[in-house]
């Protein structure tokens, strides 16, 4: 069977590889530039963020919705957040790397400094959607690493209505980051 542009989701749904071949014709330049794009100070995990995103398409096909979004914007959202998976290992990695026993180069520091950056942007990104009392809260909570107690007393909000906000708020922030992911 011929695969192309009328047909190739539903083959990629029978999981058939010549869709999976289409894809990478038709989309392949697309998502590699979103992951250069991202993994700019790290060529070396392009390749592998590539298939590891060909990988998802083809896991997750299922899961895409014609009447939500375009499988062009689908699939470039998972690039885009593989890529930012990629940079998080990426910065683990540096973060884990013995000093004593290595000299770190100083690139190395000035890449993982963008890639916290990059991180840090996507958090802000995140918490844009978020009502600003609501960002306020997340910021102390997990940004400035208060205590309840004190966030309380600063906010003059009882503890079970501080809790209320942020379980709203983290299963907002969870919507959001699965319909970005396209998961």
């Amino acid at each position: 069977m011929r695969v192309g542009e009328h047909n190739f989701i539903q083959q990629l749904q029978l999981h058939n590889e010549k869709a999976l071949l289409y894809v990478i014709d038709e989309y392949g330049s697309l998502l590699m530039s979103i992951i250069r794009k991202q993994l700019f100070g790290v060529p070396h995990r392009q390749e592998e963020c590539f298939n590891d995103v060909l990988l998802k398409i083809w896991q997750h096909i299922s899961d895409y919705d014609e009447s939500k979004n375009t499988f062009k914007n689908w699939a470039a959202a998972i690039a885009r957040y593989r890529a930012i998976d990629y940079l998080r290992q990426y910065q683990r990695e540096l973060a884990t790397v013995d000093i004593e026993n290595t000299v770190i180069v100083k690139e190395d520091r000035i890449l993982a400094k963008m890639i916290e950056k990059e991180i840090s942007e996507e958090v802000e990104m995140m918490l844009d959607s978020l009502k600003p009392s609501d960002r306020e809260l997340f910021m102390k909570l997990y940004v400035e690493d208060k205590s309840l107690e004190q966030v309380s007393q600063e906010t003059g909000m009882k503890k079970e209505v501080i809790y209320n906000r942020l379980s709203r708020g983290k299963e907002k922030l969870r919507k959001q980051f699965h319909m970005e992911r396209g998961v």
